[in-house]
């Protein structure tokens, strides 16, 4: 079973415009209410390839319940941490530029920690956990640390998708992958990174540090995987781009779907790419039928 961990989910409220005007009324097109959160995105996208998982984490509130009516509306499983406030509203603006309002969220005790970390315990080598998003201002900023040790001492396998040092410390205790913008790992080594060959240096450098298998997504400009044996190339599909939000994750969920299927890196990349770029192309997660159809315009060389 794969377990996808959101410590500071959302209800997300996107609304779509021609422009906004900062000072004025302003009226939407269209919006629409979705639980968010980099995990339950993982959660959704893995569903989507109809693979069973069980989203964890923290929500607390009516919005809260919110959440996870919504999910299970979905077929997706939850076992989710009740806290005593309001799981967060963020706010997801799609006009000429895209513009996010993001709350703070909900204090998370240790008791309710305590009570994750005795979840995440139960898991086995037969499972895997995915750690992704940012950790709330009430947990230690080594939650994800602690939670990789866990893994490590039960077998389980686990998936990180952060940045900075959260992404960094957790490599010592060996992720099965990570995946980090070419920002973000331009930011992790101090250099600035244009294009897929200057990826790979610096992909190598993380796979010394102790990922099993690293992604890098470029945007317009492709996407690179990466482990020991192997590095793959490809290139993302054309399209117009409706949003940034959820491609990330839908990368994660396409690659663990499909990896979880065929064991086939080369084949799990394809979609990962698929996946991410079928999101970018949509207002909301992807679509099954909508990865399916750009498949095709993924073309992956290996180096």
């Amino acid at each position: 079973m794969i377990y996808t961990v959101t410590l500071n989910p959302s209800l997300d409220y996107i609304v779509e415009m021609n422009d906004i005007t900062l000072g004025a009324l302003n009226r939407t097109k269209n919006e629409a209410i979705l639980p968010g959160g980099k995990g339950i995105n993982v959660s959704q996208v893995l569903k989507t390839f109809e693979t069973p998982n069980q989203a964890l984490g923290f929500v607390g509130g009516f919005t809260g319940d919110y959440i996870e009516t919504l999910l299970h509306t979905l077929d997706i499983e939850t076992n989710f941490i009740r806290v005593n406030e309001q799981t967060r509203i963020n706010v997801k603006v799609k006009a000429e530029q895209e513009t996010e309002i993001n709350a703070k969220g909900p204090r998370i005790t240790t008791e309710n920690y305590m009570a994750l970390q005795d979840i995440i315990r139960e898991l086995t080598h037969e499972d895997t956990l995915i750690l992704a998003g940012s950790i709330p201002s009430s947990l230690s900023t080594t939650t994800y640390e602690e939670l990789a040790s866990i893994c490590q001492e039960t077998g389980t396998r686990f998936v990180v998708d952060a940045e900075g040092d959260l992404l960094k410390n957790v490599l010592p205790h060996k992720p099965f992958l990570i995946k980090p913008n070419h920002h973000e790992l331009g930011d992790l080594f101090g250099v600035t990174i244009n294009n897929c060959e200057e990826v790979i240096p610096y992909g190598k450098e993380l796979i010394n540090m102790g990922a099993e298998n690293v992604i890098v997504s470029l945007a317009g400009e492709g996407a690179v995987f990466m482990n020991q044996e192997q590095v793959y190339v490809s290139t993302v599909p054309k399209g117009v781009v409706k949003g940034s939000v959820g491609a990330g994750d839908s990368m994660v969920a396409g690659f663990m779907a499909m990896y979880e299927k065929t064991h086939s890196f080369e084949e799990a990349f394809r979609y990962s790419v698929a996946a991410g770029s079928a999101t970018a192309f949509s207002t909301g997660l992807c679509t099954r039928e909508k990865i399916e159809s750009l498949l095709p315009e993924v073309r992956i060389v290996k180096f």
